[in-house]
């Protein structure tokens, strides 16, 4: 009897303890798998992270994101330009501000195109040979890196009304194709912000 009844005592002992070590790992399990939803093991499961990891982005975002870099420094290089060669203090001053804006949006957009797996694109890109939106050829900058003073003005006035314009109608279609909602709402901001500076530049070149 008594070995009987040891018998059965070690029988129930091994079953708690292979039931406690089943919901041990089934915990553990879970935990690996959260860790480790950036590999891709969990693409199917709703989980919180997945769309913090991989980002709920489709092609129109990439394509923002790649064509609103290479636009961006274009602006970025012809604001620089206007430190030395602008005559007046407020294309001197709107420069810097644009400067200022896009330097940050450049980094943001590399970030999400490192995020997502996607190519940033190469500095110098988009600057001639591109079908994009408000880009100056490579002729209109060699033009406006010659110029100074009054001349330099106009030019770069008249130029960034036009770049400025590009951005705007690519950030209307971001908002109407994209899906990822930090680049919707950078798009808006650009929307709101590049058409206030259009409608400035525009009457900086009235002025003149």
């Amino acid at each position: 009897m008594t070995t009987k009844r040891s018998l059965i005592r070690r029988a129930t002992a091994v079953a708690a303890a292979a039931t406690a070590a089943l919901v041990l790992a089934a915990c553990g399990g879970n935990g690996d798998d959260n860790g480790s939803a950036h590999n891709g093991h969990n693409a199917a499961s709703p989980s919180s992270s997945a769309p913090a990891q991989q980002g709920d982005h489709n092609a129109a975002d990439v394509a923002f994101a790649q064509g609103m870099i290479p636009h961006h420094r274009q602006a970025v290089e012809m604001a620089a330009l206007a430190a030395t060669r602008a005559e007046s203090a407020d294309v001197k001053k709107l420069a810097g501000e644009i400067k200022k804006a896009q330097d940050p949006e450049i980094e943001t957009l590399s970030g999400w195109l490192t995020s997502w797996g996607e190519q940033i694109p190469a500095e110098g890109e988009g600057h001639g040979g591109h079908d994009m939106s408000g880009v100056m050829p490579g002729e209109e900058m060699k033009q406006l890196e010659s110029s100074s003073g009054k001349a330099f003005d106009t030019a770069f006035l008249t130029m960034m009304v036009k770049h400025h314009e590009g951005a705007v109608a690519m950030a209307k279609t971001e908002q109407s194709d994209g899906t990822y909602q930090p680049a919707k709402d950078m798009a808006g901001a650009i929307i709101t912000s590049q058409s206030a500076e259009i409608a400035r530049m525009n009457t900086l070149l009235g002025k003149s």
